[in-house]
């Protein structure tokens, strides 16, 4: 039980560790900014050590740049307590396994995507590209090469497939209808639960960015959608509760 408590705790602070630099990531990485990750964005003065403490640093700041006292996102330490919680959540849930360190993948590639995607309408290549191999990796580790190559075509056809959706959707609408992002996310969505679960997945991204669809078509009709906060929202639910929607899937198909 102590053991525990300590593997939580020690979780949660890496996870706020560990979100800080996602939100840094997917503020910065559009921009291309190779280094000085760490300046104000005002101002660009770079941060002290003792200044980059999540969460501490921003209320001893008071939410203010130390040098330009422009006004900081509370999005940095809200997203850090996020990022914290389901670290330990992730123990808490499967404890020390391959479903805890997917689910913690799942949390850093879900807040890069969120930030980058509401911020500036992309879904980063490196990040995608890195987590990708991460997971067929694990795959082949732990279950063997027969897995891994299900689990790699999965993510070729899912790919495919979101390249012919992408197809007739532009026929149709006379414009780009799904970014270049949006359907290498897809692929990794096959890496990791394969085809079946994967198409639930972007079943389920769809459904929650239509209130969104709609609000844009009703207010502002040429602003983009950012999907991808969406579609990883779908698939951090599908993985979570993985197993009662295999069952109802294997009820409905059997």
């Amino acid at each position: 039980m102590l053991f525990d408590i300590y593997v939580i705790c020690l979780l949660f602070v890496v996870g706020i560790l560990t979100g800080m630099v996602s939100v840094i990531i997917g503020l910065k990485g559009p921009l291309k900014i190779k280094e000085y990750f760490n300046c104000c964005d005002n101002c660009n003065n770079i941060y002290k050590w003792y200044e980059l403490i999540p969460i501490v640093s921003f209320f001893i700041s008071r939410g203010e740049c130390h040098y330009c006292k422009k006004e900081l996102s509370m999005m940095y330490p809200v997203l850090e307590i996020i990022s914290g919680m389901l670290f330990s959540f992730s123990y808490m849930i499967y404890g020390f396994s391959y479903e805890m360190m997917i689910m913690i993948i799942l949390t850093i590639l879900s807040l890069i995507i969120y930030v980058s995607d509401f911020k500036y309408y992309v879904i980063l290549d490196g990040p995608l590209f890195l987590f990708s191999i991460i997971i067929l990796a694990m795959k082949f580790t732990v279950f063997g090469f027969e897995t891994f190559l299900i689990s790699f075509c999965s993510g070729i056809l899912i790919f495919i497939f979101m390249m012919i959706i992408r197809y007739i959707g532009n026929r149709i609408f006379k414009q780009e209808s799904l970014g270049g992002g949006d359907i290498k996310l897809s692929m990794l969505f096959g890496f990791m639960l394969g085809i079946r679960l994967s198409i639930v997945s972007l079943v389920i991204g769809s459904f929650l960015a239509f209130p969104c669809a709609v609000y844009y078509s009703l207010t502002d009709k040429s602003r983009e959608i950012p999907f991808g906060p969406f579609l990883v929202t779908g698939l951090y639910l599908v993985f979570v509760f993985m197993e009662p929607i295999n069952s109802f899937l294997s009820i409905i198909f059997k």
